[in-house]
């Protein structure tokens, strides 16, 4: 229960970024974290093609719950807790029990690495404005 307190904390955490994107970023966002996930859990191709509808449909649904339950933190955890729940019986379904887990750590992993570039980017473009104003004059 605490792993997935956990997991979920860092999740709310890093859903401003999420929320920031339009459609178009979801879709990016949506297809570059099924991509990772794939990737780190070397799915076969038959295993990838029957992974990527059933992701497609929890991406968008977990998606829609940070969107709606974004104001009551508690209710957002619930939710997201429920969805991981129903989703994880299809995905053990396709990649096996063990590995149905594995498919939200490698998604909180992927979230913690796209929050750290952002704030390098971020970083990056603050970087040489600090400069220039701390320059004499």
């Amino acid at each position: 229960m605490k792993k997935i307190l956990f997991i979920l904390s860092l999740l709310l955490i890093t859903s401003t970024i999420i929320f920031a994107q339009n459609d178009e970023g979801d879709d990016r966002i949506r297809d570059k974290m099924r991509e990772y996930i794939q990737l780190r859990m070397r799915l076969t191709r038959g295993e990838a093609e029957r992974f990527t509808p059933v992701f497609v449909r929890y991406f968008n649904e977990w998606r829609n719950t940070l969107k709606e339950n974004r104001t009551d933190r508690l209710i957002l955890q619930q939710k997201v807790v429920e969805l991981r729940l129903r989703y994880r019986g299809e995905f053990k379904e396709i990649i096996g029990d063990r590995r149905s887990n594995e498919v939200f750590e490698h998604q909180e992993r992927f979230i913690k690495e796209l929050k750290n570039l952002r704030q390098e980017r971020i970083q990056n473009r603050q970087g040489p404005r600090n400069r220039i104003r701390s320059l004499p004059g």
